[in-house]
C-alpha cells in the first residue's frame, strides 16, 4: 500500500473519530442545559408553590416552623398568620364564663327577704307583718309590724302587790313575774317621793283585745281606732310586760290629760330606773304607729330602759326596726 493511501486512510479515521467524539459529547451538554432549565423551573415553581401552601397551612406554623425557614417570605407570612393565634382569643371570649354572673344575679336569694316579711296582714292592713320568734323574751318587740304567735299567753303571770283603780283579781291585773316585781319597786319609789300610782290595765288576752278593738272600730272607725288601739295579736298588753297607770284617784286614767299630772312627770323621769320605758312617747307617732300615751309603760329591763331614756329614742329605734307602718 502506498504511503499516500495510508495518509488518506489515517486522515479519514481521525475525522471519523473526531466526529464520533463530538457527537458523543454534544448530547451530554444539551441534556445538562435542558435539565438545568427543567430543574430550575421546577425549583422556582415548587418553592413558589410551597411558599403559598405554607401561609395556607397557618395552623402548622407553630408545629412545623422549620418548614417555612427556607423561604423568609414564607416565614414572615406565617408570622402574620400567627394572628390566628391571636384570634384564638375566643378562648378569652370564653368570658361568657364571666357572663355567668347571672349566678351573681341569683341575689334573689337576698330578695328572699320579702319572703320573710311578706305575710299579708288581714287585720292591720299595714301591708306585711312578722311573728315574734322569742315572745318570752323580756325585750320582745311587738307593734304594728311584729305580732305575737296566735293565742300566745305567758306562762309566768302573777298578781303584783300594788294598788289598782279596781279591786277585782281579774285578768288585767296580772303581769309576768319579773315585770311585776319591778312594778312593786317602782310604786314604792314613787310613794317615797310623794307620788301615789295605781294600775289601770296590765295583761290582756288576745280574745279580750279582739273585743276591745272591735268596739273602738265601731265607735270611731278603723283608721282612728288604730291610732290608739292594737289589732289583736299586736298588743303589748298580751306580753304581760306592759301596764297602763294613773294616779291613785283614777283621774285622767288612760286619757290625754294624764300627761300634765305629777304622776306622769314622775314616770317620765324615773321609770327607766326600774326597767320601764314610756312606750309611746310624744312626737314619735310616725315611728311607733301610736299616739302619745304617757300612761302606757313597758318593762324591758334596766339596761335597755336606761339606754333608751338617755338617747330619747323608742324601742323600734333601739332595735333599728323602723319605720313602722300605720
Amino acid at each position: 500500500m502506498s504511503r499516500t493511501v495510508k495518509i488518506v486512510i489515517l486522515f479519514i479515521v481521525v475525522i471519523a473519530v473526531g466526529w464520533g467524539i463530538g457527537k458523543y459529547t454534544a448530547p451530554s451538554a444539551s441534556p445538562e442545559q435542558g435539565g438545568a432549565a427543567v430543574d430550575g423551573s421546577a425549583g422556582l415553581a415548587q418553592p413558589g408553590e410551597s411558599a403559598e401552601p405554607s401561609p395556607v397551612t397557618g395552623d402548622n406554623a407553630g408545629e412545623g416552623g422549620d418548614t417555612g425557614a427556607d423561604t423568609p417570605e414564607a416565614t414572615t407570612e406565617p408570622a402574620a398568620t400567627s394572628e390566628p393565634a391571636a384570634t384564638e382569643k375566643p378562648a378569652a371570649t370564653e368570658k361568657p364564663a364571666a357572663t355567668e354572673k347571672p349566678a351573681a344575679t341569683e341575689k334573689p336569694a337576698a330578695t328572699d327577704k320579702p319572703a320573710a316579711t311578706a305575710k299579708p296582714s288581714g287585720n292591720s292592713g299595714s301591708g306585711a307583718e312578722l311573728t315574734a320568734t322569742e315572745p318570752e323574751s323580756i325585750a320582745v318587740l311587738v307593734n304594728k309590724q311584729y305580732k305575737l304567735p296566735d293565742h300566745y299567753k305567758p306562762t309566768d303571770l302573777v298578781y303584783p302587790d300594788v294598788p289598782f283603780i279596781f279591786s277585782e283579781k281579774i285578768e288585767k291585773r296580772m303581769m309576768r313575774r319579773e315585770a311585776a316585781g319591778a312594778l312593786e319597786k317602782m310604786f314604792a319609789g314613787a310613794k317615797a317621793d310623794g307620788v301615789h300610782l295605781a294600775g289601770v290595765s296590765a295583761y290582756r288576752s288576745e280574745k279580750t283585745q279582739t273585743t276591745l278593738f272591735n268596739n273602738y272600730v265601731a265607735r270611731d272607725g278603723e283608721e282612728k281606732a288604730k291610732r290608739y288601739s292594737a289589732v289583736p295579736g299586736h298588743s303589748e298588753h298580751q306580753t304581760g310586760l306592759s301596764i297602763d297607770v294613773s294616779g291613785s284617784t283614777g283621774q285622767c286614767a288612760a286619757e290625754s290629760c294624764f300627761g300634765g299630772t305629777k304622776e306622769a312627770k314622775w314616770l317620765a323621769a324615773h321609770a327607766a330606773d326600774y326597767g320601764f320605758i314610756i312606750r309611746y312617747p310624744d312626737g314619735k307617732e310616725a315611728i311607733t304607729g301610736y299616739m302619745y300615751e304617757p300612761w302606757h309603760i313597758r318593762y324591758v329591763g334596766k339596761e335597755i330602759a336606761s339606754d333608751i331614756a338617755e338617747r330619747g329614742i323608742t324601742l323600734e329605734e333601739y332595735f333599728d326596726a323602723i319605720p313602722v307602718s300605720n
